[in-house]
């Protein structure tokens, strides 16, 4: 990866909607040129996919948390991780080091909606312990930061 595949991967993850021929503008070349290089950045798996950026609240999902996960003593992690997939409300998922093994962003309709969740959570088998942080506002998401090497 270039200094050129840098800047393409930087223009998308700013606008992920950007044209080719506007990204050609950006970095100096032809359409062709990035639209190959963009193909070529995602068959290497660098760029895995685009989506959209909807704003929760006006969906009606105005609860958003942070949920701990502790693990019972001997539990299959990944039979865990499994499990928790099915739950739709869980945004995000790592599995991380320290006190809990996984770390979720859910978000609800309404403390009742979170409250909901987490008595599912807490009925999954292997999951001994939960721990939720209610978030109040948000300052910033889903930030595009600089790539190494720039």
């Amino acid at each position: 990866m270039d200094a050129v595949d840098r800047q393409l991967i930087q223009a998308l993850r700013e606008n992920g909607r950007a044209s080719y021929a506007e990204l050609g503008r950006l970095v100096g070349l032809s359409g062709p040129s990035v639209t190959d290089r963009i193909n070529r950045l995602e068959s290497a798996g660098v760029i895995t996919g685009y989506r959209a950026t909807v704003d929760s609240a006006s969906l009606g999902l105005g609860v958003t948390a942070l949920i701990g996960i502790s693990l019972s003593d001997a539990t299959d992690h990944q039979d865990v991780a499994d499990r928790m997939r099915s739950l739709t409300e869980i945004e995000d998922c790592w599995f991380i080091a320290g006190d809990d093994s996984y770390m979720l962003k859910v978000r609800a309709n309404d403390v009742d909606g979170l409250e909901s969740i987490i008595r599912r959570l807490s009925a999954l088998q292997g999951i001994s312990r939960t721990r939720t942080t209610i978030v109040l506002s948000t300052k910033w998401e889903d930030r595009v930061g600089a790539l190494p090497g720039e």
